[in-house]
């Protein structure tokens, strides 16, 4: 058994030799493509190079067997022919061309009519990657330029082979060559490319509950990204499954829009060992590729604040749909994030099939924690009525490469254990982060090892985890009503000059009533609807009700001394312009939280349930914020003494010069 010393030194040994190799086919930008290709284009050409020159190396063995075998099935559709190769030599993909890039590289001439039909030699099942890649088109500016055979001979010496570079590691090289990459892209990179420390999170999350059933010889999950990128998620979570039981069956489902992520993501599958088709090019949410399938696991990175426009069309129709996956709500076409967890929620394989229900790991912004426009609002009251939302991880800040703002992770449940059954985990995760030495693009941090374990263990720990770190709350606690407030006068009675003059305009005041009116000041306000009329008939004068109203409201006077008035109604009479929104949860009992936290600081206020508008909010930052103490008053004046002491100091030098 080898000792643990001879362990790390084969670790940093296979670790230096993935970091060289990756650092050998990055040599292809500084020697061959400066001043011809823009630097933050460098990417669009190093990788379809990497990519072409793995797939040669894998196929290497067999090429010249298997391109006479497809040879000798003459014209069979072509389907039939990439079964026939499947099942002879295990091969997913394969190329029957004669040519490769050592052959093309041996000769000076039409280097890239030769690459060109070497690519066409490749079978139909992958030719959309070279097509997403662009692959013609930024070959022929590499033979316009005199580059292209240099970088073809360049990748021809390359050692990429299964036997140099195992899958794992040869995906670390790609990955290393896509961050060079997108070092030189900036914030665009973020678009399409999720970290792995984020990702790793998200699946020690989403696997962490997996029931015993995985550890069979005959275990299958599923696993999906509709925005699956260059395919880290769906890579890193087959690797976390297969950790767990070697012998799982883990077959991998995403859909992509962008050409050259689609291209980077097919063939990093691929590269890993993956399906041709794992991965299908198409706009997600104008149509789902995997209509009527549901999955043990989603993941999915959406875009930030990305205009819906082009979408909207579809998305309305698809939601006309009675119990669509867009039928909860629809947000508004400035950010499609809801429209992406809605699309994930219903992704989600239900327990009453037999397995333990479907789980989704979903990246979001803070926007739909608690946008409230209607259509956000409505799909959260959606998740929440479901219960399909099991906790919400907040990510520390600068941890993507295209955005330093706040992010969270949603983890969607299908079949929530019972204890978490009606209740929501919060878990804030934005103080677990190492800096980066080198940042890349806006990204200067990452979750470690360490800080996954002791969000994993909060997770875990539920109830019982740290509070500084983890809240459980009832879903209701999230579902709340805005109630309106007013508060009810103090009247008291006041006899005025001014009163008569603004009743004089009126058809039934006679000047008689001027005597009455005086005589009923200082009398108790609730008491003129019946003090005003009887006083008047008194005197012979006619008090009917328009008058008693004008009167109640002319000699109404505000005095916190007098009792909570009422009108002649009995209903309560509010304080013009004093009113208030309180928001009450509908965990809580309306009266008693307005006795609690409204009555005492407004006695007399009134509400009324049934103006009272009903929504939902995640108040992640306020749930977990800590007010900090405030500096001792000493030190305050301490300070400020120090601070005049100097100010005199300077304005006596001033003077003295």
């Amino acid at each position: 058994m080898a000792t643990e010393e001879g362990r790390t030194r084969m670790a940093e040994a296979l670790g230096s030799s993935k970091g060289t190799t990756a650092r050998i086919v990055w040599d292809t930008a500084d020697k061959y493509l400066r001043n011809i290709v823009d630097e933050e284009d460098y990417g669009d050409y190093i990788l379809p190079f990497t990519v072409l020159r793995r797939l040669e190396c894998m196929l290497a063995d067999t090429k010249d067997e298997v391109a006479q075998f497809v040879q000798s099935l003459g014209s069979l559709p072509q389907h039939l022919i990439d079964i026939a190769v499947k099942d002879r030599f295990g091969l997913g993909f394969y190329n029957v061309s004669p040519l490769d890039l050592a052959t093309i590289a041996s000769v000076d001439d039409n280097v890239d009519k030769s690459l060109k039909s070497y690519i066409d030699g490749f079978s139909n099942n992958i030719a959309d990657i070279w097509v997403s890649f662009d692959f013609n088109r930024r070959a022929k500016v590499l033979a316009d330029a005199n580059r292209l055979h240099a970088v073809v001979k360049h990748f021809s010496t390359l050692d990429l082979s299964p036997g140099s570079l195992s899958n794992t590691s040869m995906g670390d090289v790609f990955e290393d060559v896509m961050y060079r990459a997108f070092n030189k892209k900036g914030k665009a990179a973020g678009n399409f490319y999720t970290p792995r420390d984020a990702i790793r999170l998200m699946v020690d999350v989403l696997i962490s509950n997996d029931d015993d059933t995985i550890a069979s010889d005959h275990a299958a999950r599923s696993v999906y990204d509709p925005t699956a990128g260059s395919g880290g998620m769906l890579l890193i979570a087959q690797e976390a499954l297969k950790r767990t039981n070697e012998k799982v069956d883990v077959t991998l489902y995403g859909q992509e829009l962008m050409p050259s992520a689609f291209a980077l993501g097919k063939a990093d599958l691929l590269i890993q060992g993956g399906r041709p088709d794992a991965i299908k090019k198409g706009n997600t949410l104008v149509e789902d590729l995997y209509e009527g399938q549901t999955f043990d696991y989603v993941l999915s990175n959406p875009p930030f604040g990305i205009d819906g426009e082009v979408e909207e069309q579809s998305v309305r129709e698809q939601a006309k749909v009675h119990g669509s996956r867009f039928s909860h709500g629809l947000p508004g076409t400035s950010d499609g994030q809801m429209l992406f967890l809605a699309h994930c929620a219903s992704k989600l394989s239900p327990a009453s099939k037999g397995g333990q229900g479907g789980r989704a790991a979903v990246v979001s912004n803070q926007s739909p924690l608690f946008n409230s426009d209607n259509g956000p609002n409505a799909i959260r009251q959606w998740l929440l009525e479901e219960d399909l939302i099991d906790a919400i991880i907040a990510l520390p800040t600068s941890m993507f490469y295209g955005t330093g703002i706040a992010t969270y992770i949603w983890i969607l449940d299908a079949n929530k254990d019972t204890e978490r059954e009606g209740k929501i985990q919060l878990i804030d995760g934005s103080g677990q982060w190492d800096s980066l030495r080198k940042p890349m693009g806006e990204k200067r941090r990452e979750v470690g090892k360490r800080h996954r374990a002791r969000l994993l263990e909060a997770y875990k720990e539920f109830e019982l985890a740290d509070p500084t770190v983890s809240r459980v709350m009832a879903r209701e606690d999230f579902m709340f009503r805005d109630v309106p407030v007013y508060k009810q006068a103090r009247l008291a009675t006041r006899f005025s000059e001014d009163i008569v003059e603004a009743l004089r305009g009126r058809r039934d005041f006679v000047e008689a009533h001027v005597a009455v009116l005086r005589a009923l000041d200082g009398t108790a306000w609730n008491d003129l609807p019946k003090a005003f009329p009887a006083a008047a008939k008194s005197a012979e004068l006619k008090a009917p009700v328009g008058l008693v109203d004008a009167v109640m409201n002319a000699m109404g006077v505000q005095d916190e001394s007098a009792p909570f008035a009422v009108d002649r109604k009995g209903k309560p009479v509010i304080v013009p312009g004093w009113k208030i929104t309180e928001r009450v949860p509908l965990s809580e009992d309306l009266n008693e939280h307005m006795a609690r936290e409204v009555l005492p600081y407004a006695p007399g206020a009134q509400w009324d349930e049934t103006k009272a508008k009903y929504g939902t909010d995640i108040p992640f930052t306020r749930l977990f914020y800590v007010p900090e103490e405030p500096r001792p008053l000493v030190e305050i004046d301490s300070e400020v003494d120090e601070l005049m002491s100097e100010l005199g100091d300077l304005f006596r030098q001033v003077r003295s010069e």
